[in-house]
């Protein structure tokens, strides 16, 4: 126990007393050792490196599960070292929830249909979503946090005690200095005339008291030189690695790009899936409405001409070209095969339409495209509202209205 409180009276005092000198040298008080410019740019770039650090790293988990209630559970299980249980994601919810809507409104009705569909899309895009989320932190996050938890706090550790090293040396030189400065004035020559012999006899023991002093003084001050030329060598080269956790973390991020670079491809095919699902039941759930219908190709008479007010004040509305009913062609679009060869074009009505994007063509019923082209197109009755039949010279087939921008 007296040990324990020998020890913490010590630490005590040595504290104060490094506090006293830290804030001399702040008030320009004390003498203060600099280190090289390269030491303190080294120092510089840590602590920008871990700055940034920090500020990315909660960024990305906030991106990652922007609920702020699960990351806090998130962080209290990886504090307490045990798993973090499996969290359903929103889209999987929704896609519960809109199965369990089409179960009750009826699975056979078009909006129940609609819904199943969707809600496969939305079970995909959550399960998507987790596997992204798993990969972000496997790969970006973790390193950045071990980065933190590991590498940074050793550098912390080296530089406080650095710090502390620097103090005690620059401790050392003041005392130094000051035995000096004490030799000095106790070996100046004494006035006989003035002094008295005992005087004399107690001056020449200060001198030499503070001769020992002196050395004392001198031997301390190498031995804290070379401890301090020793930590300031270890925290060099441990501020020096910074550039190597530059390389790694330049590694995680392109990892990081490519899983955010497949989830959104992902998602993007499966709404492109959705999108042509949809568009395929059009037909099956709004059937009397299209223009173009087999069944109604020609408009009621009462509809032929509208009043001409009515036509005065109505904005004309672009819509595809539809090519009427011809012989032989209806049956064989319901039945899913075209022979472009056998297509006739409209005498008018046809649209031009300019490519968005290349398009390969998966069969000879298709139409190849390239991007920025102009090309002729046009519908036929019964035809997937998803495609259109497109002309390119002599060249005919079928193309996908999202790669278009129907020209008015």
């Amino acid at each position: 126990m007296d040990f324990n409180v020998k020890k913490l009276a010590s630490d005590a005092g040595v504290f104060f007393s490094r506090a006293m000198q830290f804030t001399e040298e702040k008030l320009g008080q004390a003498e203060k050792t600099e280190l090289d410019a390269h030491f303190e740019n080294l120092m510089a770039r840590a602590d920008c490196t871990k700055n940034w650090t920090e500020k990315i790293l909660r960024q990305t988990e906030v991106l990652l599960q922007p609920n702020l209630s699960a990351r806090v559970e998130e962080f209290l299980y990886e504090k307490l070292d045990r798993k973090v249980p499996s969290r359903v994601t929103n889209g999987e919810l929704l896609a519960q929830y809109m199965t369990e809507a089409a179960n009750d409104f009826g699975p056979g009705t078009p909006y129940g249909k609609t819904l199943i569909k969707v809600g496969e899309t939305q079970r995909r895009l959550g399960a998507a979503e987790r596997d992204f989320i798993q990969s972000a932190s496997i790969n970006f996050l973790t390193p950045l946090r071990n980065f933190l938890e590991g590498d940074w706090r050793t550098i912390s550790k080296e530089r406080r005690t650095l710090q502390n090293c620097r103090l005690d040396l620059d401790a050392c030189k003041a005392r130094l200095k000051k035995a000096k400065a004490a030799e000095a004035k106790a070996a100046a020559v004494p006035d006989f005339q003035e002094t008295r012999p005992r005087n004399y006899i107690l001056s020449a023991s200060a001198s030499a008291l503070w001769s020992d002093e002196v050395e004392k003084a001198e031997h301390e001050l190498r031995l804290t030189q070379t401890e301090f030329d020793r930590q300031a060598e270890v925290t060099r080269l441990l501020l020096e690695g910074i550039s190597s956790t530059h390389v790694n973390h330049l590694r995680c991020l392109h990892e990081f790009v490519e899983s955010q670079t497949n989830y959104y491809a992902q998602c993007y095919q499966y709404m492109l899936d959705l999108q042509k699902q949809l568009g395929s039941s059009k037909g099956e759930i709004f059937s009397g409405t299209f223009v173009g219908n087999a069944e109604s190709t020609s408009p009621p008479a009462a509809a032929a001409s509208p009043p001409a007010g009515a036509a005065a004040t109505l904005p004309a509305v672009p819509t595809i070209p539809v090519v009427p009913t011809i012989v032989g062609v209806p049956s064989a679009v319901a039945e899913g095969v075209l022979n472009p060869n056998e297509v006739k074009p409209p005498a008018s009505g046809t649209r031009k339409a300019r490519v968005l994007y290349d398009y390969e063509a998966a069969d000879s019923t298709e139409l190849a495209l390239l991007a920025d082209e102009m090309i002729t197109v046009y519908s036929l009755p019964g035809m997937d509202p998803d495609w259109l039949i497109g002309e390119r010279g002599n060249q005919k087939g079928k193309v996908p209205v999202t790669y278009l921008e129907l020209l008015s």
